[in-house]
């Protein structure tokens, strides 16, 4: 058995296999389903400072290889997430991680602070590319201007490690990330959601209530795949890849492009059970391969 161990700055998982936020709640719904223990990390569903009713439905659509979301980041926010959640899940055997989004710089670091004070939740992700709220969200990361000032704002009250999660729908995200990097953040996840519409030709409307969504699942790993490997050649941080991933070969394939970890998302409302065989899947390819650590073949692709 190899070594999947991993290090994202100073937070130590057990294997590079988490779940996405809004993709596996809060873990607890799951834990009939899966050792929440066996995961790397758990990222719970997106938190902001001020409740928030989300959109109106619908809200997801399906699509060829895929699925359309406009849910909003419906949560109640990070009082009640610190009230509430956080007593259920601050003895779960894995690293907690808390999504955070906002409507400013201002409120994203105060969510942050608000974490910080918890013991147990060793990170947080930051939002900045949402494409389904009116305020805030991708707003801010699609410009190295605006993501810089997220990062600046939460990294002067957040202590832990401070992950950056980057939207698909700009022209270099290379350089969202490398501005990122440069005000402190320790780690980038991407892939969040590519913008996309699904319209229903017998009531001449779009199928989602906001008119677009995010596209997620097996249709963006391509495109998700691409953009790893272009931040991981331009920033010095370890990268999180994400984006369609639902087999050990698919996360095999982000961490030869240079993740250092993956998430999975919307494989999990396919198989509550993915993350643990994809973590089985990676373990079994490194022995096969005479692998010693996994860490052997983070950023091994050979251009």
């Amino acid at each position: 058995m190899a070594d999947l161990s991993v290090k994202i700055n100073n937070l130590c998982l057990k294997n590079p296999v988490m779940t996405a936020s809004g993709t596996f709640g809060y873990g607890l719904e799951f834990a009939d389903f899966v050792p929440l223990d066996g995961i790397g990390g758990i990222i719970v569903k997106g938190t902001t400072l001020n409740p928030r009713e989300g959109n109106d439905y619908p809200r997801m659509a399906e699509t060829a290889h895929g699925m359309l979301n406009c849910v909003g980041l419906q949560n109640k926010g990070v009082g009640y997430f610190c009230e509430n959640i956080y007593p259920q899940i601050e003895n779960i055997d894995t690293n907690m991680i808390v999504n955070v989004s906002g409507s400013s710089p201002e409120d994203y670091a105060e969510c942050a602070a608000r974490i910080d004070a918890l013991e147990r939740i060793p990170a947080i992700e930051l939002n900045i590319s949402c494409p389904n709220v009116h305020d805030g969200g991708m707003a801010f990361g699609v410009t190295c201007e605006g993501a810089a000032s997220v990062v600046r704002a939460v990294r002067a009250r957040y202590s832990k490690t401070l992950i950056v999660k980057l939207s698909p729908n700009v022209p270099d995200i290379a350089e969202i990330a490398r501005a990122c990097e440069a005000e402190g953040a320790d780690s980038v996840s991407l892939i969040n959601t590519l913008m996309g519409m699904s319209i229903d030709i017998e009531r001449r409307c779009s199928r989602l209530s906001i008119g677009t969504g995010g596209l997620s699942g097996p249709a963006v790993k391509p495109v998700a795949l691409r953009m790893v490997w272009q931040v991981a050649r331009a920033v010095k941080i370890p990268v999180i890849g994400l984006g369609g991933i639902s087999t050990a070969t698919d996360a095999i394939e982000f961490l030869m492009a240079g993740a250092t970890a993956v998430e999975i998302g919307t494989a999990n409302f396919l198989d509550p059970a993915v993350t643990i065989k994809v973590r089985d899947g990676i373990d079994a390819w490194l022995d096969s391969h005479g692998c010693r650590s996994v860490t052997e073949i983070v950023g091994a692709l050979e251009s």
